[in-house]
């Protein structure tokens, strides 16, 4: 997807609304155990179907309401070749039910050229492709050029996170007062453009956002830590929206997990409408 889809897309929703699918075994509602347990005989598939069975659920409940989706490759990993059969089965259903819809793998990662290529190619090439995956600028160009390097698909660096932590390196200032922050946007705009980069930046930086928009004026930023971490969209979008919106804020546990009960699916709905509404206010003030 490019950005003048991602744009239409967000236009026609009046919503900048992504999804985080942080899916954790023990959160997944009982309700969706038991319906999984009625029809599955192979205990050996039991866990990847939870999880997946969870997701589609989810997908189906908040589809209306959001632009994107971003499963988080932690919760996934973690199980195992189970949890990676959950992941690419959710990405394969989102890219059948969904295809305009935005997919973007949480895998923060960041190493050498030559290892680069290789987890590339796994996020961007075969049936269970996204259209982004995120990445730590940390090891410099050759660790995010091979991402950079396929058409139509993006590389979302991290600048300014929402943990308490990111204090502890994001914030140091060199002698001429620029921060790694503002230096990771200023030189990382050498390697890619506004077509196929954003920016990882958490909504709980506040007006820290102000700093951000003058190093990367028309970047997409892709925003987490709204709700369930405190961060406040109204702050964000103060400081953060372009005339393009220049925004995907991410909810996960705000709205995956408002409910372990069997209105969990309605609940989750229920919660990404009330995000969705909010948002259309804020599009409006800028028109668009």
């Amino acid at each position: 997807m490019d950005r003048k889809e991602l744009i239409e897309q967000i236009r026609a929703k009046k919503s900048f609304l992504c999804v985080g699918l942080d899916t954790d075994i023990n959160k997944i509602p009982e309700c969706v155990k038991k319906l999984v347990d009625d029809k599955c005989e192979d205990e050996e598939d039991r866990l990847s179907m939870y999880i997946y069975a969870f997701n589609k659920i989810i997908i189906d409940a908040t589809a209306p309401y959001c632009v994107a989706y971003k499963p988080n490759l932690a919760f996934y990993e973690c199980y195992g070749i189970d949890g990676l059969y959950a992941y690419e089965r959710t990405v394969e259903y989102l890219k059948e039910k969904y295809p305009n819809h935005f997919i973007i793998a949480d895998a923060k990662r960041g190493d050498i050229g030559n290892t680069s290529k290789m987890y590339a190619q796994s996020f961007f090439e075969g049936n269970s492709q996204v259209d982004a995956v995120t990445v730590a600028p940390y090891m410099g160009e050759d660790s995010v050029s091979p991402f950079l390097s396929y058409e139509g698909k993006w590389v979302i660096l991290l600048a300014l996170t929402s943990n308490k932590g990111s204090h502890d390196f994001q914030l140091t200032a060199d002698s001429d007062g620029e921060r790694l922050f503002e230096k990771v946007l200023r030189v990382s705009q050498q390697w890619g453009t506004d077509q196929n980069m954003m920016y990882v930046v958490g909504a709980t930086q506040g007006q820290m956002f102000e700093d951000i928009r003058k190093v990367a004026p028309n970047h997409f930023l892709l925003v987490p830590g709204v709700g369930a971490q405190g961060g406040s969209l109204q702050e964000v979008c103060k400081y953060g929206i372009t005339k393009d919106c220049g925004l995907l804020v991410n909810s996960s546990r705000g709205i995956i997990y408002a409910s372990n009960g069997d209105d969990f699916a309605e609940v989750a709905a229920k919660k990404a409408k009330e995000l969705q509404e909010e948002m259309a206010a804020e599009l409006k003030k800028i028109s668009f």
